[in-house]
């Protein structure tokens, strides 16, 4: 599992003028069951995203495919982590410490 932090990189004035295409391609990575949760940092200095992926290369692609990314108004700070306890409703996402 992943934690996707956003850092903008420009105004927000800036920012904002990529956030319909932005928010469509959470909607895609929802659908797909990339992305559980997402939302805005307080204060708005960029957001954070819980994503789900086999490793690390894909989230890098999924990154990069991001409109914020590709538009320069962002940075993304990567950390992977094994969710070895959730929420009950989140239990299909518990994963094992490797060996």
């Amino acid at each position: 599992m992943f934690v996707l932090e956003l850092r903008c990189t420009v105004p927000l004035s800036t920012v904002d003028a990529h956030l319909p295409a932005h928010v469509a391609w959470l909607d895609e990575l929802y659908e797909a069951g990339v992305v559980i949760a997402s939302g805005r940092k307080n204060p708005r200095d960029g957001g954070v995203l819980i994503a789900v992926a086999p490793d690390r290369a894909r989230v890098e692609e999924i990154v990069a495919s991001d409109p914020f990314t590709r538009a320069g108004v962002c940075e993304y700070r990567v950390t992977e982590f094994c969710a070895t306890r959730t929420a009950p409703a989140l239990a299909s996402y518990q994963e094992r410490l490797p060996a």
